[in-house]
Parts: structure tokens; sequence; C-alpha cells
């Protein structure tokens, strides 16, 4: 792994083979037995408590919406082109205006500081060293205005209740910030009946009992390298993103009321965002091509096909499986695609299907988790070769080269 300084060139240009990576003095030790995003994950497993583990690695009910986001990237074969001089290839694409060194980016993922220390700093300080966008959570447990100082390439990923004195204040936040990219998520009118989460001992707000203690005492890596830290250095973690203010403690019983009545939330309240935000603004959650119409003609800049990760309805379709729609009725509009995505291979794929880029989350949290931000770089550099190599085999040079003539359903 490059250090920090220069991983923004180490995107933008070829690098040395994997093999020769694996020995270079700049990768950890510790780090080199990672070869893939999978291998991050199966050491989170084992570094983390195991409700914090279900909480990340879940989805909702019988799981279905979360290994059918799997299943259709596997339902689908590359047509590669041979004999073709690739050795001029580059990743870097652009998205919203905006170069970027890589065709993915980090997404929002909530109440990432109790899995990984200071974990939204270092999604963001990784991905601005990688020349690539990290995206925010609302429910994120670090000021929104120290990540933005952190991490120059963030976004902001809100989600509000239909009220729109808490909408505009918020909006205001957000954009004396610094940031210019405001994402409102659309999926989660109510909260998903995660029973993995129930299963597993997790909650928010947090329930200190005997059980939370044990998964502390039983996981002291997790514990000496991520709790105790943040309580000493920081004190207790507090929502303090979801409004203008402050939100409530992780341990506070009105959790649930500060959040508000999502249920509410409408059109009319994205062509408020819009009235008020001079930045870019995108709608995630969006799965119909008729809602795309409908954020388009709300003056969206872009939406995010998105199932929640398979966290919210379960049953969903897969994002995938509807990327070709919604890109045909685009008409300008960024497309960008998140949920299921763990190879280098995924993402080209979804480049084929029509998407202008893709974001990925959990395999970058079990990277922080475990290795901190060096670990999260040596991630974001595994995926990255991948698709470098990848583009090698297929007989591209560039991305805006792949169609869905690369691809042939298999299954």
């Amino acid at each position: 792994m490059p250090p920090e300084g220069e991983m923004r060139e180490s995107l933008a240009e070829a690098t040395p083979t994997v093999a020769a990576r694996r020995t270079e003095p700049n990768l950890p030790a510790h780090l080199r037995r990672f070869l893939s995003l999978a291998d991050f994950e199966e050491a989170a497993r084992r570094h983390l408590p195991r409700m914090l583990y279900g909480f990340v690695s879940g989805a909702a009910e019988t799981d279905a919406s979360l290994r059918d986001n799997r299943t259709a990237f596997e339902e689908l074969g590359f047509v590669p082109r041979v004999l073709a001089d690739v050795t001029s290839r580059q990743t870097g694409t652009t998205l919203l205006g905006k170069r970027y060194a890589a065709p993915f980016g980090i997404a929002p993922m909530g109440a990432s500081a109790l899995s990984a220390y200071r974990g939204d700093i270092v999604f963001a300080r990784a991905a601005a060293a990688a020349g690539i966008p990290m995206i925010l959570s609302a429910s994120s447990l670090i000021p929104l205005e120290d990540v933005r100082a952190e991490g120059p390439t963030a976004w902001y990923q809100a989600y509000l209740p239909g009220e729109p004195a808490r909408i505009e204040a918020l909006v205001d936040r957000v954009l004396a910030a610094g940031y210019d990219t405001f994402v409102l998520t659309a999926d989660v009118p109510v909260s998903a009946n995660r029973e993995n989460n129930v299963r597993n001992g997790y909650s928010l707000p947090l329930r200190p009992n005997l059980r939370l203690a044990w998964e502390g005492i039983s996981h002291p890596r997790w514990l000496l390298g991520t709790a105790l830290p943040t309580l000493m250095r920081h004190g207790m973690p507090h929502f303090e993103n979801m409004d203008a203010t402050r939100g409530p403690p992780v341990l506070s019983a009105n959790l649930i009321r500060a959040i508000g009545r999502r249920d509410g939330l409408s059109w009319e309240h994205l062509s408020l965002i819009r009235a008020r935000w001079p930045g870019h603004l995108l709608v995630k959650g969006i799965l119909s091509a008729e809602d795309a119409k409908i954020a388009r003609g709300c003056g969206a800049d872009g939406v995010i096909v998105s199932n929640h990760g398979g966290r919210q309805l379960d049953g969903t379709i897969a994002p995938l499986r509807v990327l070709s729609e919604i890109a045909a009725v685009a008409d300008g509009m960024a497309v960008i695609l998140d949920s299921g995505i763990r190879r280098g291979t995924d993402v080209l794929k979804a480049l084929a299907l029509g998407a202008d880029f893709v974001f990925l989350g959990r395999p970058f949290l079990y990277a922080a988790a475990v290795a901190g931000e060096p670990g999260l770089r040596h991630a974001i550099t595994l995926l990255w070769e991948e698709i470098h190599r990848n583009m090698a085999m297929l007989g591209i040079t560039d991305l805006d080269q792949l169609s869905a003539d690369f691809l042939r359903r298999v299954r």
C-alpha cells in the first residue's frame, strides 16, 4: 500500500502486479494476508462483538434481498474481447462534474464509529487520499463538520422527517460545513424488521447490561482499540448529524422521538431541498423507473439505485436487475448503484449495464474495523487493482467502452 500522500497517484496510474505489491515494504506485514474484500469480513467477524457484526452483516427478516443482491451479479457472465492493446488503460471517471480516480466510493453507514475507531473520519481521510468520494450517514456519531474538514471528497446523506423547518435548518448546516453534494435517502419511511438485531442483542438506543459487558470483555481488541478510546477521548457517542443541532446519545431513551416521522416525507420535500440547496442533489433508494423520472422532475442531479443493502423491505428486487431500466430514463441524471458489490468484476458489470458510478459499504467498514485507516486504504487499493486488471482481460482501456454487449445472462 502506498503512503497516504501517494495514494491518489497510485489509483490514477498503473501499479505493480498484485504479487509484487505483497512484498512492498510500504504494505504492513499484517495486511499482506488480505487478498480480497472478503478476507476483511472474516477477520471482522472474529474481531467485533457479535451484536455489532450482526448489525453490520445482517439485513431484514429472511435476508432474501441481501442474498439476491449477490445472485444478480452471479447470473451475468462476461464476453471479453482479445488481442487489444490495453497498455494505456485507466480507471478515472467523471461524476457530477468531478474527476475521480476510480468508479467507486464508500457508501453511508450509520453508527460506524461503534465498529471502527473514529470510523467516519477514517472513511473521509482514506477516500480523499484515494481520490474517491465517501458519503457520511446522518446516523453517524462524529460531527459532519469534522468529517468534511478531514475529507474534502465527503458527501452528506440525510434521513429526514416530513417537517419543513427541520429540513431547512439541516440543509443550511450541511451547506455551511462546505459539502457540495446532498443525498436524500427515500426508502426508510419506517424502521425495518431486523430480527437479527434482536437475536444478537443489538438495539438503538444501546442498553447497558451483562450481555453487553461480556461482548466487550470477550473481544479485547475491539474493547481496547475502539470502545474505550472513544469513551476516554471523546465521551459518550451522540447522533451528531440528524438535525441542525446535536442529537441524543446512543444510550438515550428519547432516540426514536428525536428521529421524527419519516413516513411523512414526500416528493414536495425533495423540491423544498432543491430550492434551498445550491449543490448537487441525489435521491438514494430508487428502484422504479417512474420514481427516477419524478426525481428528475424535482430537480435531482442523480439517483442512487439501491435497496439499502437488503436492510429495508425484505424481498425487494436487487438494484442490478432494474439498473438498465432506470439508466434508460435518466436523461442526463447521474445513475449510481449500490448494494451487493464485492469485487472489481461486480463494478464492471454495473457500469456495463448503465451505472455511472457505484458505492459499497460493508467491506470497507470491515477493513476499517480490523485494521484502521491502513486497512481501509489497502481495501480500496485491492478493489482498484481488480478493476484495473479485469479491464485488461476484458479488452478495454477506458470505462466508457463498457456496454451490455460485454455481458450475457448465464443463469
